[in-house]
């Protein structure tokens, strides 16, 4: 039972016209409060306002409060609890969220319990940013014929999520076609302090928040401390539930200098990007420090904060400072609410003034960078942290095609090295691609559209390069999708959106479109002339992800650039090009134009956004955004607390984690005579386990639907119908790009063993269940990193695997598996599948004691080897989900108290 906060005491309070505010003082607390870190300040507050010692224990706030630059991962881990003040969901992820929301009240009312209490009781803001894809570019029609289908494609999803709406307490969803979930977030949906209600008047604390996209640690660009986490873990919180997590070390990244007026923030953060991954930062704070902060827009702190799951970290975090204020006031916040916000954070100690050293706190680590050393850049071709100066760009990919396969390599033979292949197109003329010809070129949302400097900066060059007398090859597949209409706003009042549409950069979307998979399809003699003669062709895109087949299968090699180079690259029409030496292009008079000419500087820029991105764009925006499109407005969602499952509906289905569930807890069982589905290496991304993306002809997942009569341009996505097990269990390892090291080609396949047949995953997956053996999967290195993705844990636990043994896992994934019931176990450093000689072959038995603990070794038999793994159960709070069949088995049973 909760009981009184022994913090109480520690409650002060203000007037702000005629109204008292409360807060906790925090700077009453302890003297080191002062140099502790700023991120740390708002874990702290979190524990001390909801201290009940019940959810939150005095132990929680002393050993925040204990933090020390001497703490170290994997020493003396320090386990707290921490309630953020709210959730925010995506539809690919907040689908399935809902779907377990409604499958839970259903269990709830099965074990004899209240449905009704499957409630969110923690705010929670559901995007709907996902679900549109590129089918149309190069048109003044294509946003139109785009928003149709994906209206026409997800109707059932849609009429589901506005069900949830009404349904459930405490939840915001916002229509199709309003833009990308972090840049809402970012302006309109951040309070970054809360006004909450009390008793007797209100109370102040910070903004805080957990979502589940890897991407919300956007928000850390404007001071609001949140991060990534799985569907699952996120449903936890928004019942009530805390955050069980390791105390982490906070990585004090100083920021010197000023950028050269030629770069810009993609430039800046690619350098980043790179700089923390070789650092090594994965689990652990970065806050950014130092004089060179002030030198950057919310807009570029933003920027930097959403590629923080590329570097690694929890969260890349920018204290609040006088410039995210001014922010508040360019995005149509009321002044009387940053008034209150300004007096609260002046009152606790949270508001940063960079320039003053004398409020440095102390860092586990402390990095720097001159901003004055950052050059051009791009990131490829095939993981966001390997970045390469423009300079170098022509001699690497060059590289990369012979370097043998990997993540700089194709092992490309080289006698086709000069390989080209020609193609007729719509417009009766003949062209020819190569090796590095680029043939996706997206200015996407989230990463850069939030940022008006390079959007106006891409927009600028386009003028630039439309006035030179340059174009774009017409079989390049351009598209602009805006992060928010704000963006639209201020491209058409600046005047260059006409520029960029006749260079074919129309507006298509507002959503996750060409980044998460969404790019739509290439031209069917595209295609073939890229299978027929292997070639390695290109996309170029302002995202935050390139991971292999995620862009587009037929982009072997994907490069991420800020909007102004992914315009250069297109002009260009290849990657390996050396814009110092050589024409961007040759104008309508047969001119060589160089880049160097057309290309805007920072300072003409900064006039342009002075001048046209204003509150009232903001105010225009955001005043109608929940009213949603016509056909939102449209669709007739059923009434009721619980849904009306169809039999019939391919997108929305009651999944069967719940099933045969009892009230008590079940036993717990070793694993034996288990046998190994995959046998993957290093760096095996969510992209790699549960695909967004086109649902391929001949899959599994194609052969269920084909079953219920869908044609395939019906399929539509992996991420649309993440509604729908029985297409995500067949969707599960079902990337091209997969490397299992069981067969010798990549794919979706593997062997079942004994009898060496070769066959597709699912398939293989669901013959072994008739023979009664369960599954495990051995990995390598970094297990998991990219999206955070649910499905990529649910997805396995359906195929029948019990347990995961790696050499290390990426955090939320851990989280994820735990989440399912299924058993992270991690090889002894310096050990892993090869040196233990592991083949997979074998036949794996796993002792699971009853008396499981937290990081205890657990005995690994395969066959005739024994040897030791790490129990990556982190916490008690793990154990206690693992035993009760996952984290949402466990919220089915507390209700029924």
């Amino acid at each position: 039972m909760s009981g009184k906060n022994p913090y109480g005491h520690f409650k002060k309070q203000f007037n702000h016209g005629g109204i008292t505010y409360k807060y906790f003082d925090l700077c009453s607390l302890d003297s080191k409060y002062e140099k502790t870190p700023y991120c740390i300040r708002v874990l702290l507050e979190s524990a001390v306002r909801n201290c009940d010692n019940f959810h939150i224990l005095e132990k929680d706030v002393q050993n925040i409060l204990e933090w020390s630059p001497n703490l170290k991962q994997g020493q003396n881990d320090i386990e707290v609890s921490f309630k953020p003040a709210r959730v925010i969901l995506q539809d690919f992820t907040g689908v399935p969220a809902v779907v377990d929301f409604a499958a839970m009240r259903d269990a709830v009312r099965e074990l004899g319990g209240d449905p009704q209490k499957i409630n969110p009781i923690c705010p929670a803001d559901l995007v709907i940013d996902h679900s549109i894809q590129v089918d149309f570019s190069r048109s003044d029609d294509a946003l139109v014929k785009n928003q149709n289908l994906e209206f026409e494609r997800n109707k059932e999803r849609f009429t589901f999520l506005k069900w949830g709406a009404k349904a459930f307490n405490n939840m915001l969803i916002v229509p199709p076609g309003s833009g990308i979930v972090h840049q809402v977030n970012l302006e309109y949906l951040a309070r970054v302090v809360f006004e909450g209600d009390e008793n007797d008047g209100k109370i102040l604390y910070p903004d805080s928040v957990v979502g589940t996209d890897s991407h919300t640690t956007m928000i850390n660009g404007l001071g609001v401390v949140g991060w990534g986490v799985g569907g699952i873990e996120a449903e936890a919180v928004m019942l009530g539930q805390s955050i069980s997590m390791l105390l982490p070390e906070v990585i004090g990244y100083k920021l010197i200098g000023k950028l050269s007026p030629l770069v810009t923030s993609t430039d800046l953060v690619l350098t980043i990007t790179k700089h923390l991954r070789q650092l090594g930062v994965v689990g652990k704070f970065v806050e950014f420090f130092g004089p060179g902060v002030a030198e950057l827009s919310i807009a570029d702190r933003a920027t930097i904060s959403n590629m923080c799951p590329e570097y690694g970290a929890t969260v890349g975090y920018f204290p609040i400072d006088v410039n995210s204020l001014a922010y508040l006031r360019q995005t149509n916040r009321k002044e009387e609410k940053i008034e209150i916000i300004k007096k609260y954070l002046e009152l606790t100690k949270q508001l940063r003034n960079y320039e003053n050293e004398a409020e440095d706190p102390e860092y586990s680590e402390v990095v720097v960078l001159d901003l004055s050393t950052v050059v051009t850049s791009v990131s490829g071709p095939k993981r966001p942290h390997d970045r390469v100066s423009v300079v170098d760009m022509k001699d690497d990919f060059r590289s990369c095609l012979t370097n043998k396969i990997g993540f700089k390599g194709f092992a490309l033979k080289p006698d086709v090295l000069n390989a080209t292949a020609s193609f007729q197109w719509d417009d009766g003329k003949t062209y020819s691609i190569t090796h590095g010809s680029v043939v996706i070129a997206a200015i996407t949302s989230c990463t850069n559209t939030s940022n008006p400097s390079v959007m106006l900066g891409a927009g600028m060059l386009a003028k630039n390069a439309v006035e030179r007398g340059l174009s774009i090859l017409p079989y390049i597949k351009t598209s602009l999708s805006p992060g928010s209409g704000v963006v639209t706003y201020y491209l058409k009042e600046s005047g260059v959106i006409p520029y960029l549409e006749k260079l074919g950069f129309n507006i298509v979307g507002y959503g996750c479109m060409t980044c998460i998979g969404n790019s739509g399809p290439l031209e069917e003699n595209i295609v073939n002339t890229i299978e027929k003669n292997g070639l390695v062709c290109c996309s170029v895109l302002s995202g935050n992800r390139n991971f292999e087949g995620r862009v587009h299968p037929n982009t072997r090699a994907n490069y991420l650039a800020s909007p102004l180079l992914v315009i250069a690259y297109a002009l260009a029409g290849r990657t390996d090009i050396d814009f110092e030496k050589e024409p961007v292009g040759i104008n309508n008079k047969g001119e060589k134009v160089f880049l160097h000419e057309i290309w805007p500087t920072r300072s003409e820029i900064q006039e342009v956004e002075n001048n046209y991105v204003i509150p009232a764009m903001f105010q225009e925006v955001y005043g109608k955004i929940q009213l949603g499109s016509p056909d939102w407005q449209n669709l007739q969602a059923p009434e009721g607390m619980l849904y009306p499952w169809s039999e019939e509906s391919t997108y929305i289905k009651k999944p069967p984690f719940f099933d045969n569930m009892s009230r008590q807890l079940p036993p717990i069982n070793s694993i034996n005579k288990s046998r190994c589905l995959l046998f993957l290496g290093d760096s095996v991304t969510t992209d790699h386990i549960s695909p967004a993306g086109s649902i391929a002809r001949n899959s599994p997942a194609a052969r269920y639907l084909g079953e219920r009569g869908l044609s395939p341009r019906d399929f539509n996505s992996y991420g649309s119908r993440r509604g729908n097990d029985a297409i995500m269990a067949r969707g599960t390892f079902a990337n091209i790009r997969l490397v299992n090291k069981f067969l010798e080609k990549p794919g979706p396949r593997t062997l079942h063993f004994p009898s060496q047949d070769e066959m597709d995953i699912y398939d293989c997956a669901a013959r072994y269940k008739e023979e009664n053996v369960s599954l495990i999967a051995v990995v390598g290195k970094d297990y998991g990193s990219g999206s955070s993705r649910d499905w990529a844990a649910k997805g396995p636990f359906l195929l029948g695997i019990k347990a995961i043994i790696a050499e290390s896992y990426e955090r939320i994934h851990r989280s994820n598996l735990v989440g399912m019931g299924i058993i992270p176990l991690q090889f002894l450093p310096n050990e892993n599948a090869e040196s233990l000689g592991l083949t997979g072959r074998e036949e794996y038995n796993i002792n699971i004691p009853d008396s499981i603990k937290p990081g205890q070794k657990i005995q690994v038999q395969a066959d005739d080897k024994t040897f030791e793994t790490i129990l990556r159960f982190d916490t008690e709070v793990d154990v206690t989900y693992f035993r009760n069949g996952g984290i949402l088995n466990y919220m089915i049973r507390k209700m029924l108290d």
